[in-house]
């Protein structure tokens, strides 16, 4: 009986809530992906296609250290996405110095099968350090004096087929079974009824 009043008084105790103790710490907002330093201190460039932009943050080593510092800082003239090579290509105006240079993309923007960039430094194969986070890739590398063109290679880039693709795929396809379904000649040859 003691055992029974026990498990009793037990069960009075222990709350019996569906909700977890944190569960007022994490909502659902917690989840979302808020701005990091790199982020809020670096510069951007925005693309947009489809009426939606994406940003593509970009910095190099010290760039928080070196606000306000004398220091020469690289300076970037243009960023832009190459559809043909499935790449990033960046035009640089001056590097005055060796430093480490790093680019922020959304995986919308570009990605990599295996997450197997190729960064091209100059026209030369450069190696790279990889970050990823929920949504974007980081791709980090060194860049010498004086370099002018880099340009981060993935396997696919904003816009990838567009409905204007699709629509233009799709016409003649619908053209070769409406041919196929009328002409006797063919209409042996297929299967499509």
């Amino acid at each position: 009986m003691i055992r029974y009043v026990f498990v009793f008084l037990l069960l009075l105790i222990i709350p019996s809530s569906s909700h977890a103790f944190a569960e007022h710490i994490f909502n659902s907002d917690a989840y979302a992906q808020y701005l990091d330093i790199s982020q809020l201190e670096s510069e951007k460039v925005t693309f947009e296609y489809d009426e939606k932009s994406y940003d593509v943050y970009y910095g190099y080593h010290g760039s928080f250290d070196a606000m306000g510092s004398d220091d020469p800082i690289p300076v970037l003239s243009s960023m832009k996405i190459n559809e043909e090579r499935k790449s990033i290509e960046i035009i640089m105006d001056d590097v005055p110095e060796k430093t480490d240079f790093w680019v922020r993309a959304p995986t919308d923007v570009i990605s990599a099968k295996g997450e197997k960039f190729t960064v091209l430094v100059d026209g030369v194969d450069t190696r790279y350090d990889l970050m990823k986070f929920p949504n974007d890739y980081v791709v980090g590398f060194i860049i010498s004096e004086d370099t002018k063109n880099i340009e981060i290679i993935g396997t696919r880039v904003i816009p990838e087929f567009e409905g204007l693709s699709i629509l233009i795929l799709g016409i003649p396809i619908m053209a070769i079974i409406y041919v196929a379904q009328k002409n006797p000649l063919v209409r042996d040859w297929t299967r499509i009824n």
